[in-house]
């Protein structure tokens, strides 16, 4: 199971850094005119890292990873509703500067995230990197929640004036769903989810980082 864990973060990890690698060159190269094609550009390899990561939920249901669920859960599911839902069924948000920056966030934590991981599966803990993993994602997790909630912003005027997910049953059911109201629902959710998990966040830094298991990786 170790070795299979191994195996997944490395995959993880080569997804997310050619993602990363890739925006930086072709900001570097093409300037600002990079970021309104981001998503035509990675956003298979994104949406494939994305749906890949579905399965940590599975690992820690079946217990090979100790990870708290609820937290990681929510961390996942913002990211497949955000990708799939509100940017993938509307072109029109494709191209807005706000999708680089999210991409820019998600593969900035995740680099970090599944390098730490792969060398913690043999047993590697460097402080630096450990600091880095559990430091970085506190005040660059809310900035990216501040991206998603913008996007769904953005992306409300499609959702109107196109009808996408809107649903009107026929007579004689009364039944409608208009999308727009549940993305703003979705908005209160995202936020007060954050809330948890930053606690979760500042959790998981004070048991890694806490004086006594700094000595002991240190020793």
């Amino acid at each position: 199971m170790n070795m299979y864990l191994f195996v997944y973060d490395l995959m993880q990890f080569c997804g997310h850094s050619w993602i990363f690698t890739n925006m930086i060159i072709r900001f570097m190269t093409f300037g600002k005119d990079s970021l309104a094609d981001t998503f035509h550009s990675i956003g298979l390899v994104m949406r494939l890292c994305q749906l890949f990561s579905v399965l940590e939920i599975l690992h820690i249901l079946i217990g090979i990873d100790k990870s708290r669920l609820l937290p990681r859960f929510l961390q996942i599911t913002e990211r497949i509703i955000i990708l799939f839902v509100v940017i993938n069924s509307q072109e029109e948000v494709q191209g807005k500067y706000v999708v680089c920056v999210l991409f820019f966030l998600w593969n900035l934590l995740d680099v970090v995230r599944y390098t730490y991981n792969m060398l913690a599966r043999m047993g590697i803990y460097y402080l630096p990197l450990t600091w880095l993993n559990f430091s970085l994602c506190i005040p660059l997790y809310p900035l990216s929640v501040l991206a998603k909630g913008f996007a769904i912003c953005v992306s409300v005027p499609y959702f109107e004036s196109f009808g996408t997910y809107s649903i009107k049953l026929p007579f004689p059911f009364t039944f409608s769903i208009y999308f727009p109201y549940v993305l703003k629902i979705y908005l209160l959710v995202l936020f007060a989810g954050m809330c948890f998990i930053i606690r979760n966040l500042f959790s998981e830094r004070m048991a890694h980082l806490g004086t006594g298991n700094i000595k002991n990786k240190r020793s």
